[in-house]
Parts: C-alpha cells; sequence; structure tokens
C-alpha cells in the first residue's frame, strides 16, 4: 500500500503545472499558450513585491489578483506599468476588472491593456473564451520604448453611470458605452500580463 501511495504522490508532482510566486494575499492565474506559433517561454512565473509595486516575470500569461481587490458602483481604476524590455514580438498588459470565478471554469473579467508597439485593446473574458470589445488601436498616447529598452505608461478605467472612459497617461483613447459586453464592471480588479514579459506596476489604485 505504501508503494502504490509513493507512486500516486509522484505521479501528481509530475503533473503538477509550473509553480508561480505571489505575495501574500494575492492569486496567480495562469493562461498557456495553445499556439505553437507563439510558444510560452522556460520557467517560472514569478510576481512579488518589489518597492511600492510589484513585479511580474512572465515566461507564461497570467493574471495577477487579491480577492479583497473588489469595487463597484461609479469607480476610477489606475495602475502604472513599466515595461522592463521589449519581447521578440507584440504582447500586451495592463488592468483587470469586473472580475468574477476568476480560480474556476466560469472566471469573467474586462481587461484594458497596451503593447509595446504604441497599441491598446480592449476584451473580455469568459471561461475560455475571449471577446474583443475594441480591437488593437495605436495612439501616440501610449509610450513606447526608449533607448533604454524601457517604457512607462499610466492606465486608467474611469467607470462612470453610463459609460466608462479608457485613458492612457492622463489622454482618454476610447468611451464605451456601459453595456453589452461591458455592462458588469462591478468586481474584482488586478492585473494582466501576456507571455515573454517582464513588468513592474506601481500605483495599483481605486478611487470612487
Amino acid at each position: 500500500m505504501k508503494r502504490h501511495v509513493h507512486i500516486a504522490v509522484f505521479a501528481l508532482a509530475v503533473l503538477a503545472p509550473l509553480a508561480a510566486q505571489a505575495p501574500a494575499g494575492w492569486k496567480v492565474r495562469v493562461d498557456r499558450s495553445a499556439a505553437a506559433s507563439d510558444p510560452d517561454g522556460a520557467g517560472e512565473i514569478k510576481f512579488v513585491t518589489m518597492g511600492s509595486g510589484f513585479h511580474a516575470t512572465n515566461p507564461q500569461a497570467a493574471v495577477y489578483w487579491n480577492p479583497a481587490n473588489t469595487v463597484s458602483g461609479i469607480y476610477i481604476l489606475k495602475g502604472t506599468f513599466t515595461l522592463m524590455k521589449p519581447s521578440g514580438h507584440t504582447n500586451y498588459y495592463g488592468l483587470v476588472f469586473g472580475g468574477s470565478g476568476l480560480e474556476g471554469a466560469q472566471q469573467n473579467y474586462l481587461y484594458f491593456v497596451v503593447a509595446q508597439n504604441g497599441t491598446w485593446l480592449i476584451k473580455r473574458r469568459d471561461g475560455d473564451a475571449t471577446s474583443t470589445v475594441f480591437a488593437k488601436t495605436p495612439s501616440d498616447a501610449v509610450k513606447k520604448p526608449d533607448a533604454t529598452g524601457k517604457s512607462t505608461n499610466a492606465l486608467e478605467v474611469r467607470v462612470g453611470a453610463d459609460k466608462i472612459d479608457f485613458a492612457v497617461n492622463g489622454e482618454v483613447v476610447h468611451t464605451e458605452p456601459k453595456s453589452g459586453a461591458v455592462a458588469k464592471t462591478d468586481g474584482i480588479y488586478g492585473i494582466r500580463v501576456n507571455h515573454l514579459l517582464e513588468v513592474h506596476v506601481d500605483g495599483l489604485t481605486v478611487s470612487m
């Protein structure tokens, strides 16, 4: 019997997904690539406290959140994201909001993200499916990597009674009616970082 138990434990260890570091109270949901033409990187995801913010190293894409971080009604969600170096191709990072069921099969959230090529994007996640709220759009408001390879972009989601403003570095890049795919804005807020990226996050705050 003991031999069988040892074999079972070993099998579970082999099948277990890569571990992910995270600060106390924070959760990590890995979103592995299913595209052979766009594979994930090797190694473990690391999400750690650094200075006054957080630092994410993402061989694989992931969503980060603290279940205590919820908001409803009219609010402004902010976060400042520093891309530490460009990836080999365009990948997005930014804010998650209106989240629910993030640990289960019925995960649901909106995300407003930017990329190193100066574009922004708004999408919705429902279970394993994603839908585009507003397609990838270039904007001069989105800062591209400088000579050091870094870029810093302050993102805001301004949820009103009947509309949502999406801003980058203080400039509203899009306004969406609070209906349809973006009708649900109450819930958990957090961070999304796609694979092959290293991003530092400061000032993740919400105000009413």
